[in-house]
């Protein structure tokens, strides 16, 4: 399996290029988006993502919303209705593909009125607790505490609650985005973060989607 990682495209997807994959007969392939898919969550940009999602080549298609995903938060159902039959969008839920346990939220702590916000503390912890302890891949559009969620002011401005949450399940692969000038890769506590924003602090189109070979996991 051949896992494509992106994050944060505002509304840019259109001119995003994702990697040529190189796969061998049979093998599938998968593209995960892990939020802020437009700019404010309007109708409009929700669809123009969600048809250009559809389109593209890979087995398996799967996002999250992110706090700029107004539509999602605001009326879920309209949202829910454009998504394509061959996407899959998970809001504090899992799926399991090919034996792969993948687990995703929107959630991140709160940040002035911005979608999906929820307080530090225990009320994130309960959405934190929801997380199964066999997932492999874990989605979440926010950092963990401590681990690429440094800011250009240098704040670490991720979650304590969920570091926590993954120091004691270890999934595989954590995927997220939202702090934009973090951008990256890391291995740590047995877990591989990625950061895929492919937007830097500038809304510019910068930073290359991640490729994962799920078969050197």
């Amino acid at each position: 399996m051949k896992i494509v990682f992106i994050s944060d495209t505002h509304s840019q997807h259109q001119n995003l290029q994702l990697p040529k994959l190189e796969v061998k007969d049979s093998e599938s392939t998968m593209l995960i988006h892990t939020g802020d898919i437009s700019t404010m969550g309007r109708e409009s940009e929700v669809k123009d993502f969600l048809e250009w999602f559809e389109k593209q080549r890979f087995t398996y298609k799967i996002f999250i919303a992110g706090n700029h995903d107004f539509l999602f938060e605001r009326n879920p159902s309209l949202a829910e209705s454009f998504i394509p039959s061959n996407c899959i969008y998970l809001n504090n839920s899992s799926v399991e593909i090919e034996g792969i346990k993948i687990w995703g939220s929107p959630i991140t702590p709160r940040f002035f009125d911005w979608a999906f916000n929820c307080d530090r503390g225990e009320k994130i912890r309960k959405h934190w607790e929801q997380i199964p302890n066999d997932t492999d891949i874990l989605l979440t559009h926010g950092p963990a505490y401590g681990i690429l969620d440094q800011t250009t002011h240098g704040l670490l401005v991720g979650c304590e609650e969920l570091i926590k949450v993954i120091e004691k399940i270890k999934p595989k692969i954590h995927a997220f985005g939202h702090i934009h000038e973090a951008y990256g890769k890391v291995n740590n506590l047995d877990t591989t973060f990625i950061n895929a924003s492919v937007l830097d602090i500038s809304y510019k189109l910068v930073n290359k989607p991640f490729l994962i070979d799920w078969n050197e996991f």
